[in-house]
């Protein structure tokens, strides 16, 4: 006689006994009853079984579920960090920006003004002979000569010390 669940058993009349072809031999007495108990039990054991492995299959989805919604909450947040990382590095290159055009405008003022003095010595040194002011076309006494000239030296040092610092003041304010 043949199952349904692939199972082969067979009985014969004359001992009494049943001797199966399958994984579970079933007696010949109440063979029937017992064969579907049999069929019976194993479909509750795979149905506990696919419960219990639906089970396990949920939670691991809910699992990874969490889990990406962690690391979506921790990208969102690493994500908040760089936009106020770059708000604040924007307001700085913003406000180093407005401070290097006001630098420009004075280095254009103080060379302007550089300017000025030297056309100021040149005017003065074309009028001077080489002993020093003619006193008489100025009116003053021997005397005074000296003072313009120590006043002419300490201007000429001012100048040529503060000159190479305004050609490389550029350099100075490069990052």
């Amino acid at each position: 006689m043949a199952s349904s669940s692939g199972i082969t058993t067979t009985s014969s009349g004359g001992s009494g006994s049943g001797s199966g072809s399958g994984l579970y031999p079933v007696q010949s007495s109440g063979s029937e009853p017992d064969l579907q108990h049999l069929m019976d039990q194993r479909k509750r054991k795979r149905m506990i079984s696919n419960r219990e492995s639906a089970r396990r299959s949920r939670k691991r989805k809910q699992k990874h579920l969490d889990d990406l919604t962690a690391q979506v909450s921790q990208l969102r947040k690493v994500n908040d960090d760089i936009m106020a990382n770059v708000s604040i590095t924007t307001q700085h290159y913003m406000s180093v920006e407005a401070e290097n055009h006001v630098l420009r405008v004075q280095v254009a003022e103080l060379s302007h003004h550089l300017q000025s003095l030297n056309d100021i010595i040149a005017l003065i040194q074309s009028s001077m002979d080489p002993t020093g002011f003619t006193d008489e076309q100025y009116g003053w006494g021997s005397g005074n000569a000296f003072v313009v000239d120590e006043f002419m030296n300490n201007s000429l040092s001012y100048l040529s010390a503060t000159q190479p610092i305004l050609a490389s003041s550029v350099d100075t304010f490069m990052y």
